[in-house]
C-alpha cells in the first residue's frame, strides 16, 4: 500500500511538471501558489501563465507598461512593478483585471495616476514617483480601496475632495511631497491612519479634522506647524508632531483626547507643556529635544515611557513622579541635571530603564526603584560610589559609568549588584592600585562583561587596563599585596545569587545604544 501511494504521488508530480510551462528567464516561480518574481528584465515576460495570481518585478528596465503586457491574465490578484524606470502606463492597462486587489508601482517615474483602475482594487501604492497633481477622476469607482500610498511625489497642494469616492479608505500616506497646503472637505468616513510627514504644512483650517471621527493614527512629523491642530478626533490613539515649530502646549489643545495613548512632540521649541493630565489613556510621551526646564506637571498616571532627553532640566523633584507607579522607561539624558532629590523615583516600582547620561550629577541618586535593570550615568561628574547608592539595585543588569571621575571601585560594593552583567568603565581616571585587583576578581567570578578600565595612575601603569593587565597582577602578587586565593574567596562571597539567574531580561526592554 505504501509503495503504491508513493508511485501515485510520483506520477502526479511527473504529470504536473509535464504540463507546467518553464519559468521565464530571470524569474523564479512558485507554481503551487501561482506566484512569479522577476529581477532585471526588459519587459513583462510573455511566458507568465494566465493562471498566475501574483507578479513581482523589481530593478528592471520597463519604460512603458502596455495593455498587451497583462490582458491575458484574468486571475491576477497582485501586481508589483518597482524600481524599474517606468514612465507611463497605457490607458486601460488594468481595466479588465477584475481580480486585481493589490497594485504597487513604487520607485518609478510615473507623472500621473494610471487610468481606469479596476473596481475591486483594495491596495494602491505609488510612492517615489513624479506625480504632481491628483484629480478626482483618478480614483473614480474605487469604492473598495482600503490603502492609498502616494508618498515622495511632488504634490504641493491638495484638496481632500479629490478622494471623495474612496468611501472604504482606511489608510492614506502623503509623506514627503513638500505639500504647502491641504484643504477639505473630507468624505472619508472609514479613515483610520493618516500620515503627512515631511511636508511644509504650516497650519490647518478650523475644523479640518472634525469629519474624521474614526481616525486613530495621525502623523504630522517634519512640518512647519506652530500649534497643535484644533478639533482633533476624540478617538485618536496616536499623535505624532515631532520636528515642527511648536512653542507651547495648552489645555485647550488636548482636552478632548481622552483615548490618546501615544503623544510624540520631540524636536520642537516647547518651553512649557500643560493639559497632559486630561490624557487619561496616555502610555508614551516623547518630549526630547525641546526647551523644557522642568518635568511637565500633573502627568497622567497611565504613563509607561517618558522621554525628556535633550532639554534644559536642572532638577528632579519627588513630587513629579509620586503617582507614576506604572512607569517603566525614563530618559533624562543630555540635560543639565545637578540635583536629584532622594527617593524621587521610589514610587515608580516598575521602572526598569533609567537614562541619566551627560548631565551634571556628582553622585548616583538615592533609593532608586528595586526593579531597575539598566542605569546609564555616562558623562557625569561622579567621583565616588557609595554603599547607600547601590543597596536597592539587586536587579540591575547594565551599569554605564563611562566618562565620569572615578578613580577607584571598592569590591565590597559589588555584593549589592548580584545580577550585574554589563559594566562600562571607559573614560575614568583609574588609580590602578592592588585594591582594584580585588574588584577585578569579583567581577570575573560574577561573569560580568566589563568594558574599559584604563589606568591613569601610577605613571608606570598608564594606559593599561586593570581588568586585563597581567603586569599589574604579577606586580601585586610579587609584592605579597594580593593573592589568587584571596580573589577567589572574594568572588565566592560576592556571588550571592544562583548564577543561573544572572541573565539579562530582554522582555519589555529598551535597548538604547551605549557608545
Amino acid at each position: 500500500m505504501i509503495e503504491k501511494g508513493i508511485e501515485n504521488k510520483t506520477a502526479s508530480i511527473t504529470m504536473l511538471l509535464a504540463v507546467s510551462p518553464a519559468c521565464p528567464r530571470k524569474c523564479s516561480c512558485d507554481l503551487a501558489h501561482s506566484r512569479v518574481q522577476c529581477f532585471r528584465v526588459g519587459e513583462i515576460p510573455k511566458e507568465i501563465t494566465s493562471t498566475t495570481h501574483s507578479i513581482y518585478i523589481t530593478h528592471s528596465k520597463i519604460k512603458q507598461l502596455q495593455i498587451a503586457d497583462l490582458y491575458r491574465m484574468p486571475a491576477l490578484e497582485e501586481f508589483v512593478l518597482a524600481c524599474s524606470g517606468t514612465e507611463s502606463v497605457e490607458t486601460n492597462t488594468f481595466k479588465t483585471l477584475e481580480a486585481l486587489r493589490t497594485l504597487e508601482l513604487w520607485k518609478n517615474k510615473l507623472r500621473h495616476i494610471p487610468t481606469s483602475l479596476p473596481a475591486n482594487l483594495e491596495v494602491l501604492k505609488l510612492g517615489d514617483n513624479l506625480i504632481s497633481v491628483l484629480h478626482e477622476s483618478d480614483f473614480e469607482g474605487l469604492k473598495k480601496l482600503r490603502v492609498l500610498d502616494i508618498q515622495s511625489n511632488f504634490i504641493l497642494a491638495l484638496s481632500f475632495h479629490t478622494f471623495s469616492s474612496l468611501s472604504s479608505l482606511q489608510s492614506l500616506t502623503l509623506d514627503g511631497n513638500n505639500m504647502e497646503s491641504v484643504s477639505g472637505p473630507f468624505h472619508l468616513p472609514n479613515l483610520k491612519y493618516l500620515s503627512m510627514e515631511n511636508n511644509k504644512l504650516q497650519s490647518f483650517s478650523v475644523s479640518f479634522f472634525t469629519p474624521l471621527q474614526n481616525l486613530l493614527f495621525l502623523n504630522l512629523n517634519g512640518n512647519l506647524l506652530t500649534n497643535i491642530p484644533s478639533d482633533l478626533p476624540k478617538f485618536l490613539q496616536s499623535l505624532k508632531i515631532e520636528r515642527n515649530q511648536l512653542k507651547m502646549l495648552r489645555f485647550g489643545d488636548m482636552k478632548q483626547l481622552a483615548n490618546l495613548s501615544e503623544l510624540c512632540l520631540s524636536e520642537n521649541q516647547l518651553s512649557s507643556v500643560d493639559g497632559l493630565q486630561f490624557l487619561s489613556s496616555l502610555t508614551r510621551l516623547e518630549l526630547a529635544g525641546n526647551k523644557l526646564q522642568i518635568i511637565p506637571l500633573r502627568l497622567p498616571a497611565t504613563l509607561q515611557k517618558i522621554d525628556c532627553s535633550n532639554n534644559l532640566i536642572e532638577k528632579i523633584k519627588a513630587e513629579e513622579f509620586q503617582h507614576l507607579q506604572g512607569l517603566k522607561h525614563l530618559f533624562l539624558d543630555n540635560n543639565i541635571l545637578a540635583t536629584f532629590e532622594d527617593g524621587a523615583l521610589q514610587k515608580c516600582t516598575l521602572l526598569s530603564n533609567l537614562a541619566l547620561e551627560k548631565n551634571l550629577l556628582s553622585s548616583i541618586p538615592l533609593r532608586l526603584p528595586q526593579m531597575l535593570a539598566r542605569l546609564d550615568l555616562k558623562g557625569n561628574s561622579i567621583q565616588r560610589i557609595k554603599e547607600q547608592e547601590l543597596t536597592n539595585l539587586r536587579h540591575l543588569q547594565v551599569l554605564n559609568l563611562r566618562n565620569n571621575k572615578l578613580s577607584t571601585l571598592n569590591y565590597s560594593l559589588l555584593k549589592y549588584l548580584p545580577r550585574l552583567r554589563y559594566l562600562y568603565l571607559d573614560g575614568n581616571p583609574w588609580n590602578c592600585t592592588c585594591d582594584l585587583l580585588r574588584t577585578r576578581r569579583v567581577l570575573l567570578a560574577k561573569g560580568t562583561d566589563v568594558k574599559g578600565g584604563q589606568c591613569t595612575s601610577p605613571a608606570e601603569s598608564q594606559g593599561e587596563s586593570w581588568m586585563s593587565s597581567k603586569r599589574i597582577l604579577h606586580l601585586c602578587i610579587h609584592n605579597n599585596l594580593y593573592s589568587v586565593e584571596e580573589g577567589k574567596e572574594m568572588g565566592k562571597k560576592a556571588n550571592i545569587d544562583d548564577p543561573s539567574n544572572l541573565r539579562v531580561n530582554m522582555d519589555d526592554y529598551y535597548d538604547y545604544e551605549i557608545d
